[in-house]
């Protein structure tokens, strides 16, 4: 689409500066986007409780200690993968500190639900390994391949060994996001579900990392 165009355009422009200002921008553009609530109306628009769901059914039934939301907005799924995942510690981060503000404000008082953290993909906090992570809607803001390998590599680096990652991005663009993960030899792609019939077509796209070799 044309406006699609325009966007990539734009997020590819905005790669030409360095990865630490260029996520200085980025936080000022989605803190502008937020400066009114839910801007894309992920919480109570049909299509994005579809795929929502689309995204939990993907994830190979197995128990997870600690789960990642990169991307997280104000919340809404990072709150519903807590939700199927009681017994684990979840977090999401975001760029935005508006959104970061409302994810917080919609967690009951006491439910142990998600915790929310500051955070760039390109330069992310210290907050240890994973084993789920999800990222959705997220890696064609990055704009030029030398950041979307750089993306890719933090993607594989927040995985403990046998860690799985879940990405969710429109189809048929999401195969060119991956190409980096699908090249590193550490992460096998281990299912993928697209979603043609929807007006916004997606797939769901499932990583394994290699579990710890013997004397690691």
């Amino acid at each position: 689409m044309f406006t699609d165009s325009l966007h990539r355009r734009f997020f590819g422009f905005l790669s030409l500066f360095g990865p630490k200002a260029q996520g200085k921008i980025l936080r000022r553009y989605f803190n502008w986007w937020h400066r009114t609530p839910d801007p894309w109306h992920l919480s109570v628009s049909p299509y994005e409780r579809d795929k929502y769901h689309a995204t939990l059914r993907q994830v190979p039934e197995r128990s997870y200690s600690r789960i990642l939301d990169a991307g997280c907005s104000e919340g809404t799924f990072t709150h519903l993968a807590a939700g199927a995942h009681p017994g684990a510690e979840t977090i999401g981060i975001d760029i935005s500190e508006r959104a970061l503000a409302r994810a917080r404000a919609a967690r009951p008082v006491g439910d142990g639900g998600p915790r929310f953290i500051a955070g760039d993909l390109l330069n992310p906090p210290d907050l240890g390994r994973f084993d789920l992570v999800f990222c959705a809607e997220t890696l064609y803001y990055l704009g030029r391949d030398d950041r979307l390998r750089l993306a890719s590599r933090r993607l594989r680096d927040l995985l403990a060994p046998g860690g799985v990652l879940v990405l969710v991005h429109p189809w048929p663009e999401a195969p060119e996001l991956y190409r980096h993960l699908d090249a590193d030899a550490a992460l096998a792609k281990s299912a993928e579900h697209v979603e043609n019939d929807a007006r916004r077509p997606y797939s769901v796209t499932v990583y394994t990392r290699a579990p710890a070799t013997a004397g690691h």
